[in-house]
């Protein structure tokens, strides 16, 4: 029986051409007896067959040329119905025109009932054959082990995924229903499968539908929107997932099914993403020489992502980990086969001064994106001659590099911990704020620092840390009940880098509008939600206690910094602070003489003369 079948399906398109070939003669018959009077051809018999010949040729040739039989029936859509439809039309109008030709003339009845029995035929009977392979695979969802599905949506992304469900039988789903908010889809079908009622109806659908898995179809939508819908499905303790962008899954070749992932947290920040408007503020990129420290990084390797499509002259890559800067060069290439010659690779520490020196003086760099740091709070604490060595004074080596040699702009990339620092890492980028402001003052370069919360996904953040514990069973660490953060993710955070570096003028610290903070207790509480466990019973969270360090919330600007606006509606600037430039070069001397001797008492009390809103704290439980 399977070699029987396997052989059916090679000859398939013939199988087919033969059945349509039947279909056309009888079509033919039809409207050649109806236009008669008479089923009988007696008398006609002659010119009959001799037309009907004529009408073959044309109909089969016609298809061919369609390429009709290169399609898939029983993946058939309602493009692929009017497609045959067309062809059809078009075979009927070649044996109009070659009768014509040869002076005759069957009369205008033979060939509109020719037109419309034979369309009619020949798209019933491919519409029966896509029916009954739908209904073979749809028995297929009977099979055990199936999810009872819920699809959140009525649009385009559910009539996709329902399709794709229905094509393969190995499908891990059994679609039950679907909520949309339009009130008129309510109580119609897609694909069979009914729009039971509104998002607000969710957890009783699910209840009374005993639904075991949602999937969020909805790829446009405003966040907010989006937050509030995943809201609601988290309070089913259902496991919930997305599918992503429509667009993004047409571009990736890939079925729409296999592109399905669960909800992150980007998905739970209910704000519109920043969006880096390239032919605004991207034109100081354009044909310069680009130089990205710490471009093997999360952010470092993102700016490479989004630099390069400003066509630089030149990126040259700098990091100290060559793993990760090897990793960003390969996808760049991977991605960009015509750039080979525009990026380079520089393996080096900027705490290496005269190799940093080499660096500016051979390579005429026109930009610089300083991402390279230490970041990690808690081991900054335990370790802070390293976060000053690599943070102020690999900072110190790039800054007097780029203005000896006349780089346009330099753009620092700062963070919210450099706000009132509770931690050595936060003080550390404070000092490298103002090191870009005293030096902006006396420098042709254009010193600019960019300052933001916690990214999403980058190296080390909360939120992976979050979704590995719920995948290994838990529990969930957070640090304390009542912590906050605000959060971007890494593409809005380099997307306020971009943007930055277009709007400057020289010793601005930008900011960005970020929305609501988030309690991370709560965000913790709806990633389990929504990987479908209920929060301190099947996956316990427990709180560790502030790490050293740490505060519970998270400040973007200082009080006497004050805030104006930009041209970019969510990007700030605070106001600079007057800063005594021969005491702070005075603090980086004593400091550097601290740090070689590995002294953290002396650091510490350093860097609390040089930054004054320092407030260390040890940890706190």
């Amino acid at each position: 029986m399977y070699n029987m079948h396997n052989i059916l399906k090679g000859y398939r398109k013939y199988i087919l051409f033969l059945c349509d070939f039947v279909l056309w003669n009888v079509a033919f018959y039809l409207s050649f007896a109806i236009n008669k009077n008479s089923f009988s051809l007696f008398g006609y018999e002659d010119v009959f067959i001799r037309y009907l010949v004529v009408a073959n040729a044309c109909f089969a040739g016609t298809f061919v040329v369609f390429k009709l039989y290169d399609k898939i029936w029983r993946y058939a859509d309602i493009e692929d119905f009017f497609y045959a439809g067309i062809a059809t039309f078009f075979a009927n109008f070649v044996f109009f025109i070659v009768t014509l030709l040869f002076y005759v003339n069957l009369g205008i009845r033979m060939y509109v009932l020719l037109l419309l029995i034979s369309t009619f035929l020949m798209i019933m009977f491919r519409l029966i054959y896509r029916i009954n392979k739908f209904l073979d695979n749809k028995g297929s969802y009977e099979i055990e082990n199936k999810k009872r599905l819920m699809l959140v949506g009525g649009g385009e992304a559910t009539a996709s995924v329902l399709r794709e469900i229905a094509k393969y039988s190995a499908n891990a789903y059994l679609p039950i229903c679907i909520v949309d908010d339009d009130r008129e889809k309510v109580g119609r079908r897609i694909l069979g499968i009914k729009i039971e009622g509104s998002t607000y109806e969710i957890p009783q659908i699910c209840e009374k539908m005993n639904i075991e898995e949602i999937l969020f179809s909805i790829t446009a939508i405003s966040p907010a929107e989006k937050r509030r819908i995943l809201d609601i499905c988290a309070r089913t303790g259902l496991k919930v997932k997305i599918v992503p962008n429509i667009y993004k899954v047409v571009t990736s070749g890939l079925p729409i099914t296999s592109t399905i992932r669960r909800v992150n947290a980007e998905d739970l920040l209910g704000r519109e993403p920043v969006i880096f408007d390239h032919k605004q503020y991207g034109k100081y990129i354009v044909e310069k020489t680009v130089l990205v420290t710490g471009g093997g990084g999360s952010i470092g390797s993102e700016l490479c992502r989004q630099i390069i499509t400003l066509h630089p002259k030149k990126l040259i890559i700098l990091d100290i980990y060559e793993n990760g800067a090897y990793d960003i060069q390969q996808e760049l290439l991977l991605n960009n086969r015509n750039i080979k010659s525009c990026i380079e690779v520089e393996i080096a520490s900027i705490r290496d001064e005269s190799k940093i020196d080499k660096i500016f003086k051979e390579k005429d760099i026109d930009v610089v994106f300083h991402a390279a740091a230490h970041k990690h709070v808690p081991l900054m604490e335990t370790n802070p001659e390293e976060a000053v060595k690599n943070n102020v004074f690999g900072t110190l080596n790039l800054v007097k590099a780029a203005d000896k040699y006349n780089v346009k702009k330099f753009v620092q990339i700062s963070t919210d911990k450099a706000v009132n620092p509770t931690n050595f890492m936060g003080a550390t980028k404070r000092i490298c704020e103002m090191l870009i402001q005293i030096m902006d003052k006396s420098s042709n370069t254009e010193f600019v620092a960019v300052r933001f919360g916690n990214v999403l996904g980058s190296n080390g953040s909360v939120v992976p840390l979050f979704e590995e514990q719920i995948k290994s069973g838990g529990p969930v660490t957070v640090t304390h009940p009542e912590i906050i953060r605000y959060f971007m993710t890494i593409p809005e955070a380099v997307s306020l880098v971009l943007t930055a570096g277009g709007i400057a003028q020289g010793g601005e610290i930008f900011v960005l509008d970020m929305g609501e903070p988030v309690k991370i207790k709560d965000l913790a509480e709806n990633l389990i939600r929504l990987s479908g466990f209920v929060p301190n019973e099947q996956i316990k969270i427990e709180y560790t206690g502030l790490r050293p360090g740490e505060k519970l919330y998270e400040e973007l600007l200082l009080d006497e910094e004050g805030i104006k606006k930009t041209k970019s509606k969510k990007i700030y600037i605070g106001n600079p602070i007057n800063i005594e430039k021969n005491e702070f070069k005075s603090g980086l001397e004593e400091l550097k003489s601290a740090c070689e001797n590995n002294n953290a008492k002396e650091i510490e009390r350093i860097i609390s003369f040089m930054v004054p809103t320092f407030n260390h704290k040890i940890s706190s439980n």
